[in-house]
């Protein structure tokens, strides 16, 4: 087995990495200038429909659903041509990262995605508990999620997919964190409908996206590897979430990848879904 010895004074290899090397990179800013566009509503989302962009045109579909005035435009920020970097995105976050909103309404930036599901819950009164337990429990199945979804996301999947070399060690280390966050997730659902109990909330929007993907065998591959089939409750409720008429079409929105029919690059009207999903412009 090789062998690596950290140098004294760490420095960048921007050719190192693999493929997705070149979406990170240790300084912060933008590179290059590039206003965002702006369409009609006051709610503006720029993002791509990775587990985190989800979440949040889930819950925008959700609003909608449940008769909210919640209409947004959706605009696809292509990862990998760079334009998280451009200053009108850096502006709305500098942390470069998908999903960003802008609200015109009031001239708020929100960046985060469970920052922005929290802000449209509170804004809309909707999806989150007012108070009590089952809104602290709603939340802290959310913030359970936001640290959570980083060792599945960019630890397992990062060395176990995406990784320009395989090695045991990594993989072995996020695969037993994983399966111990799937286990935890599946004792919890086999006694609650619903992360938060009886109601559907934020919470879910957020987790399903990740670990409802996860076990039905669609997240890097890994079904197979990780026993997901063992995860029954979390496949009981994975199933019940995404089958929701409003999480099918937020699950579309911004979407690049897969069949052309689940495929909208951008979303601007409630309609688009009809008409502009890239099997009927393609």
């Amino acid at each position: 087995m090789s062998t690596y010895t950290p140098p004294n004074v760490w420095t960048w290899d921007a050719e190192s990495g693999g493929e997705w090397a070149k979406l990170n990179r240790p300084i912060a800013g933008p590179t290059h200038d590039k206003d965002l566009p702006v369409g009609d509503h006051p709610l503006q989302l720029y993002s791509l429909a990775t587990p985190n962009g989800v979440k949040v045109t889930v819950m925008l579909e959700e609003l909608l659903e449940a008769g909210h005035d919640a209409e947004y435009d959706a605009w696809l920020i292509r990862i990998t041509d760079g334009d998280q970097f451009g200053s009108g995105f850096v502006d709305i976050n500098p942390n470069s990262k998908i999903p960003a909103l802008r609200d015109h309404s009031n001239g708020r930036r929100v960046f985060e995605s469970g920052a922005i599901l929290l802000y449209l819950a509170e804004k809309f009164g909707a999806f989150l508990p007012k108070g009590g337990e089952a809104r602290t429990e709603a939340l802290n199945w959310l913030f359970w999620l936001h640290g959570s979804a980083p060792f599945l996301g960019g630890g397992f999947g990062h060395f176990y997919a995406y990784a320009p070399e395989k090695y045991e060690y990594p993989i072995n280390r996020y695969a037993m964190e994983v399966k111990r966050q799937l286990d935890v997730l599946d004792r919890h659902l086999a006694e609650n409908r619903y992360l938060a109990g009886d109601d559907y909330t934020i919470a879910d929007m957020a987790t399903c996206p990740w670990y409802g993907r996860l076990v039905e065998g669609g997240a890097y591959d890994a079904g197979e590897f990780l026993s997901v089939q063992d995860y029954t409750h979390v496949i009981r409720w994975g199933k019940e979430v995404s089958q929701r008429p409003a999480y099918k079409r937020g699950a579309m929105v911004n979407r690049t990848f897969g069949a052309p029919e689940k495929q909208l690059h951008e979303r601007h009207a409630a309609g688009d879904f009809d008409t502009k999903t890239q099997d009927k412009i393609g």
